[in-house]
């Protein structure tokens, strides 16, 4: 059974930069000696790791907050990239960061699977991060190659998969990434034996869509658009409840007939469990003051990754935990593992 996780329902647009700042007043008078402790915050550049390589979703949602985010703290937003060990690397850099500024632009894959992923893994994504805000809901779509490969349909691809174990590919952004989980699964569900290879950015797993060193992919609807536009690749189903607007042509999993598997991701800013409670109250306010931006707004559903507007570090938190254990039993049933 699936389970989505929607973000809200956004306020209406005219109101959604002059409500932000009023919620940002509010919190101010509501809290003055917060307010005087998060004044005095930051002292230095913010860094803002993204455990993923340049021009993926990730790290383009990301650098399109930055700049906003820079203006509501009075110091640059500085984005680093630190692809590595399926995005576990560079949020366990945050996890260990004792500086003050460092922050982390994780995803599900590093911290909802993660833990049931890695036999090892270096920090617990509960008890070492401080949940500061979502950033995005990703729903995903299932894309294929068009060089050289004759599977044109949900069907044809099922098919086909299920007829040659072991002889097709799907690529991903680096094991125990949502692309991989998303591909486990659907190999899963559909009874194939498809190989996994993994890519430490997402401009390389495409281009490797494209030229048909892999057969298929699951990413980010705005990152497979164009390629399904130009008839590069093409799109076969989204994995979302409903059809995209930005993809009306491609029909959604129920509608193309396959098997219904969990297939999504989220983006979130974390800090270092130390974080004190104001700068994590300052964070989630940037975060919230850049999302009130129309023009941000317009930027996420073009992408097909809509905002996550409105909610507290304690509600993510939770919804974090609640993601660590309800993964946990799809990893360990989907066959993925990493070391």
């Amino acid at each position: 059974m699936r389970h989505h996780h929607p973000p809200p329902a956004p306020p209406p647009r005219p109101a959604l930069r002059r409500r932000g700042l009023l919620a940002l007043s509010a919190a101010g008078l509501a809290c003055p000696s917060a307010l005087r402790a998060q004044a005095s915050w930051p002292s230095q550049p913010v860094r803002m790791v993204v455990p993923y390589g340049a021009g993926g979703s990730t790290d383009l949602v990301m650098r399109i907050l930055a700049p906003r985010m820079s203006e509501f703290l009075g110091k640059p937003v500085v984005v680093e990239n630190r692809p590595g060990a399926g995005s576990t690397m560079g949020t366990e850099f945050v996890a260990k960061s004792t500086d003050g500024h460092s922050f982390v632009h994780a995803t599900l894959a590093s911290t909802g699977v993660a833990q049931a992923l890695y036999a090892n893994l270096a920090y617990d994504p509960v008890k070492d991060l401080a949940a500061i805000a979502p950033t995005v809901f990703v729903p995903l779509a299932l894309a294929i190659t068009t060089a050289g490969w004759s599977v044109r349909s949900p069907a044809q691809l099922i098919e086909t998969l299920r007829a040659h174990p072991g002889r097709y590919q799907y690529g991903s952004n680096g094991v125990g990434s949502t692309g991989h989980l998303a591909n486990a699964n659907f190999a899963t569900r559909i009874g194939a034996q498809v190989e996994h290879v993994p890519y430490r950015a997402g401009s390389q797993t495409i281009n490797a869509l494209i030229t048909g060193e892999i057969q298929f992919v699951q990413d980010v609807y705005g990152l497979l658009l164009p390629y399904h536009q130009s008839g590069q690749a093409r799109c076969l189903f989204v994995t979302s409840e409903e059809r995209s607007p930005l993809l009306p042509d491609v029909p959604t999993m129920t509608e193309a007939g396959v098997p219904p598997y969990k297939a999504y991701s989220w983006f979130g800013l974390f800090g270092p469990s130390s974080t004190p409670r104001s700068v994590v109250d300052r964070m989630s306010a940037a975060v919230a003051f850049a999302m009130a931006d129309p023009a941000i707004d317009r930027k996420m559903e073009e992408m097909g990754t809509p905002v996550m507007r409105g909610w507290s570090p304690d509600r993510f938190a939770v919804y974090v935990a609640s993601e660590v254990k309800e993964w946990a039993p799809l990893v360990r049933a989907s066959g993925a593992r990493a070391d």
